[in-house]
């Protein structure tokens, strides 16, 4: 599908945000609307880019008339992103967001050095080389860590305080995604720090996770344990297998929760968006990213469904209820 509007062309794999209603503008309308290109291994758009949407107009900006969002997706390709970051730049965006990793941001660097980009989470911004510090990111990036491998050791912790009997975490991963990689050797500390067992299942492609996914039985782990990395579906697929095979899942999106995971616990995603709106203003007035600090995510969510968990027959304790951000029943 193509969508244009106001000029700001955008190719296959891409949509723009419905507008809602217009809030109060700063000063004079400008010649034409910010473009801002939302970039994303995902279906579409994801939480944290409706939330800079919102957040954007919260803070007073009119969609259409001060900024105009295009959503460039990838559908699960990583290996997409590099042309899909290049048709932005290609067709004049302002800005540059990435969400949902799966390398995006670094798509987005490889793309361009001049235009500014903003990422909405990401793991470890600085071991990653996205940026030289928290502080003083320099270059023409800065952006919302979501502290995803720090808080690995806290969602084993509450994954297996969830699910008695806990003893060996399955753990499906994109072989060929840097990030991904990246993530592994904390996600392994942190289930052997709490005397628990690891699974790994390395995939290359979307068919052969689906294999490697829908191949796993219960016998093979006591749970699932999925990346906020979208690449190849493997969330998706690791989600319906939970739902038939009723395995309990620790997932890092109360999205999925929503759907019939069992449980999820990670900085909120739609808010890291609204966070991210105030780095983005401060760039359509004139900052350089170089000189506006990487920030850490400042709402987190626990999750769990009371559904799923009586299907699995597993009773969720009154410490975890009473902390839960959100109860789906």
């Amino acid at each position: 599908m193509t969508v244009t509007r106001r000029k700001f062309l955008l190719t296959t794999g891409a949509v723009l945000l419905p507008a809602g209603l217009a809030g109060h503008g700063f000063g004079a309308q400008p010649a034409r609307p910010f473009m801002i290109g939302a970039l994303t291994v995902s279906w579409g758009p994801t939480p944290a880019i409706v939330g800079l949407r919102d957040g954007l107009k919260a803070l007073g900006y009119r969609e259409d008339q001060d900024f105009v969002l295009g959503v460039r997706f990838t559908q699960g390709d990583a290996t997409e992103l590099p042309a899909a970051a290049r048709n932005l730049v290609k067709n004049g965006v302002d800005l540059i967001v990435t969400s949902a990793g799966g390398n995006a941001a670094k798509a987005a660097l490889a793309a361009t050095q001049r235009i500014p980009i903003v990422f909405l989470g990401e793991s470890d911004p600085v071991g990653r080389k996205l940026v030289n510090s928290f502080a003083r990111p320099g270059g023409n990036i800065t952006g919302i860590a979501d502290l995803e491998v720090d808080l690995a050791p806290k969602k084993l912790e509450i994954f297996r305080e969830l699910v008695p009997g806990l003893k060996r975490i399955v753990i499906v991963y994109d072989a060929t995604n840097a990030e991904a990689v990246e993530r592994l050797a904390a996600q392994r500390d942190a289930v052997r720090r709490l005397g628990l067992a690891i699974v790994e299942k390395p995939v290359r492609s979307e068919d052969e996770a689906r294999a490697a996914i829908t191949g796993i039985r219960k016998a093979d782990g006591d749970g699932f344990f999925a990346s906020r990395i979208l690449s190849l579906n493997i969330p998706g697929l690791m989600l319906d297998l939970a739902l038939k095979q009723s395995i309990p899942t620790m997932f890092d999106e109360g999205f999925f929760v929503e759907r019939g995971a069992l449980v999820s616990y990670s900085a909120n995603t739609y808010e890291l968006g609204r966070q991210a709106a105030r780095l983005v203003g401060k760039i359509m007035k004139g900052a350089k990213p170089a000189d506006i600090p990487v920030e850490q995510p400042t709402k987190f969510e626990l999750a769990v469904n009371l559904k799923t968990a009586a299907a699995l027959g597993i009773k969720i304790p009154n410490s975890i209820l009473l902390r839960a951000d959100k109860v789906i029943e």
